[in-house]
């Protein structure tokens, strides 16, 4: 079993040593762990610092592309180096990595595909009272959104099986942690969640200007993946509205046309904008059903991508399968597609004999 620990970084060269050496070394039912450092097109030491703290391999992008990119970027060269857990954690260390044996166990445990770390948002001193408040709504979309009990949908404190890694595609650029909690649920991969612990602050956050951009761009990400991986649904609750609107018009002329005496006068326009917003409804419904076809054709491409991954870097061995179930007699189940070195258990790729 190979743990790879992922750290995207920009201009982390002051807080990236803390941040190595407070990682474990050791865990128990893992027998290998290495560290992975991708660098975002930073502008000071931080592929040198990381280098010299102990970090395993070193990835240095030539331009800045982004959080959601470096980690996609990160999740890609940790299949590559073989792994069968990836943790993802800051730069800024401020995570406790003591709390990763705590983080993986769900997976070692073949209780999950993909875990969270819970921050103690009420116990964060450098949260607003209403960051707090934000952050707890929008982890309470998000658990509508995705169907999950997740606390803290926002952290980028994560551990995910290989399987889950292979699954999982980014494509919104802002931030990964929504976009990948939400797919993970729709992908039916276990999820579980986990409290974990804070160091204090070492510098201001650099993926938002302030609070409105912050929930400005985390909304509008919130849409966007929900659009991407829920279209009918999505679509059919914009026009059911709309029909509503219509239908509540309409049933507005219809009673002053029979309670009014005399005949009525007026109110016609009612029925021009109820038949408006009827027509406006039936279109939303039908962009919704080529929508949901569109999403087949996605979900079709995401499979030939995820096989394609597994041709590339192998499904590895693992000690949990299919849909986060344990194998049965306690040994690890491979997939029949794994190449004949991904195959073989850890213990004998790394030259130890079984016991």
């Amino acid at each position: 079993m190979k743990l790879v620990i992922q750290i995207p970084c920009l201009n982390e060269e002051a807080t990236l040593p803390a941040t190595l050496a407070d990682l474990p070394r050791a865990i128990p039912g893992v027998q290998r762990i290495e560290v992975l450092v991708v660098d975002d097109g930073s502008t000071d030491r931080t592929s040198e610092v990381a280098r010299l703290h102990g970090a395993s391999r070193v990835v240095r992008l030539t331009a800045h592309q982004g959080l959601a990119a470096t980690f996609a970027r990160a999740l890609e060269e940790s299949l590559a180096m073989g792994a069968d857990i990836i943790v993802n954690t800051d730069a800024d260390n401020q995570y406790q990595g003591r709390d990763i044996p705590k983080l993986i166990a769900p997976i070692l445990a073949g209780r999950a595909d993909m875990v969270i770390g819970d921050r103690p948002i009420d116990r964060i001193p450098e949260f607003t009272p209403l960051k707090k408040r934000l952050q707890k709504l929008g982890s309470r979309v998000v658990r509508t959104l995705s169907h999950t009990q997740v606390s803290d949908a926002t952290s980028g404190f994560r551990a995910y099986s290989r399987e889950a890694a292979l699954k999982l595609t980014v494509v919104t650029g802002f931030t990964y942690t929504l976009e990948t909690l939400i797919q993970a649920a729709q992908k039916n991969l276990a999820i579980d969640h986990v409290p974990v612990r804070t160091n204090p602050r070492t510098r201001e956050s650099r993926l938002f200007r302030g609070m409105g951009s912050y929930v400005r761009r985390s909304i509008a990400t919130m849409l966007r993946v929900t659009v991407l991986y829920q279209p009918l649904r999505a679509f059919m609750a914009l026009s059911g509205t709309f029909l509503l609107g219509a239908l509540v018009l309409f049933g507005r002329f219809l009673y002053f046309y029979f309670t009014s005496r005399p005949a009525p006068s007026g109110h016609v326009q009612s029925v021009v904008v109820a038949v408006a917003l009827a027509i406006i409804g039936v279109l939303i419904a039908a962009l919704g059903i080529l929508s949901d076809l569109m999403a087949m054709n996605r979900r079709i491409l995401e499979e030939i991508l995820t096989n394609t991954r597994v041709t590339r870097f192998g499904s590895g061995s693992r000690t949990v399968r299919t849909r986060g179930r344990r194998a049965h007699d306690g040994h690890a189940v491979v997939s029949a597609t794994d190449g004949p070195e991904r195959a073989r258990p850890a213990a004998l790729r790394e030259g130890r004999g079984a016991s």
